[in-house]
């Protein structure tokens, strides 16, 4: 088959019959469409890549936000794991300048100390119905604060009637010093919620750095050793220490819990050797005792698993045990377990545990002034 051939002006006058315009320009107008071309694309270009890149951008995003989430999670989770995980508790080094400094500054302020005989503190007790049937029952104590015990004591020979004498004196104080703990620890974890401390919590967080002997701030040891000390293992030790209160000890230097120290304000043990350096710790007043020997529970190292199982205790939402509790306290003795077996016959045979429920009432003015 024969194929035609068509000349360029063949073609023009087709394309104009057509209704085609065609201009002279030709390579300009080729460098135009070009020019369009190559915009059309570049602009298809940009809208494809904006819409394909969107769903990246906003993924990215909410990873971003999600990371950010996890992130502020991980950071509260390691706070929690850091003060309730017993696997990273440290309690191992202990810090003693500043171990009882505030006791100490306590126990100098100015006290009008009066010996009451026991017959006046009997009356007084009677007087604002304080009594220990009503405590075991009701779980409520009157908060009556003395500061020595009475010289008679030694003298009653009903041996209830001594216990409980004791049981109403001390109580009260032991309930005292666990409430300074308990509200301590309540401000402790208020801090550790709060992303951002002001000047004076961060103060107080190293003054009970301080106060417990916690080195590097670690703030897992604190919350161990802030803690409250069972009150019938609290009224135990101090009955086991001072015969119930007849101990020259607990007479003369208000000496509750057989504290030993080597410097400072002490009574020498009349059995102690010649060349013995230790003495027993000696108070101004009652209270004083119970810090000092709450603080030496929470603080020294002999009794880092008796801190342990307690802070096991609490994260187990269980109650404080004293019958399991006393189980470490074998160190406190030279009796070793024997000790700690005698503690436990006196809780059990006083029914001290009826007491460690027990709530201070609020003081007031009244009742201040009878004492």
């Amino acid at each position: 088959m024969e194929k035609k051939v068509f000349s360029i002006i063949q073609i023009k006058k087709y394309l104009k019959k057509k209704g085609f315009l065609i201009s002279k320009n030709v390579p300009i107008e080729k460098k135009n469409n070009f020019g369009s071309i190559s915009k059309t694309f570049l602009s298809s270009l940009i809208i494809i890549s904006i819409f394909s890149s969107t769903p990246v951008i906003i993924n990215f995003t909410k990873e971003r936000m999600t990371f950010s989430k996890v992130r502020e999670n991980n950071s509260k989770n390691i706070l929690r794991n850091l003060i309730e995980n017993q696997d990273q508790i440290q309690d191992e080094s202990l810090n003693q300048s500043f171990l009882f400094e505030d006791i100490i500054a306590f126990d100098e302020q100015p006290n009008d100390n009066i010996r009451l005989s026991a017959a006046t503190i009997q009356e007084l007790f009677k007087s604002t119905n304080y009594n220990l049937k009503d405590v075991r029952k009701n779980k409520l104590v009157k908060p009556i604060s003395l500061t020595l015990l009475p010289q008679e004591i030694t003298k009653i020979e009903n041996s209830k009637q001594k216990k409980d004498l004791f049981i109403q004196i001390i109580l009260p104080l032991i309930i005292k010093e666990n409430n300074y703990i308990k509200r301590d620890r309540i401000k402790l974890f208020s801090i550790l919620n709060k992303s951002k401390n002001t000047r004076s919590e961060k103060n107080w967080l190293n003054l009970k750095f301080k106060q417990y002997g916690v080195v590097n701030k670690d703030l897992s040891t604190l919350k161990i050793r802030m803690d409250e000390v069972p009150i019938s293992m609290a009224i135990a030790q101090a009955a086991k220490e001072t015969g119930w209160g007849t101990s020259r000890f607990a007479q003369e230097g208000n000496a509750l819990f057989g504290q030993w120290t080597w410097s400072g304000a002490g009574i020498k043990p009349l059995a102690a050797d010649d060349d013995s350096t230790h003495k027993v710790m000696k108070f101004n007043v009652l209270q004083a005792s119970v810090k000092a020997y709450q603080r030496n529970l929470n603080t020294h190292p002999s009794y880092k698993d008796f801190r342990s199982a307690r802070a096991e205790m609490r994260d187990q939402g269980k109650k404080m045990d004293s019958m399991i509790l006393t189980e470490y306290l074998d160190k406190y003795a030279e009796t070793g377990k024997e000790y700690t077996k005698i503690l436990q016959q006196i809780i059990k045979q006083n029914s001290l545990i009826d007491f460690d429920d027990a709530k201070l009432l609020p003081s007031s003015i009244d009742l201040e002034s009878l004492i």
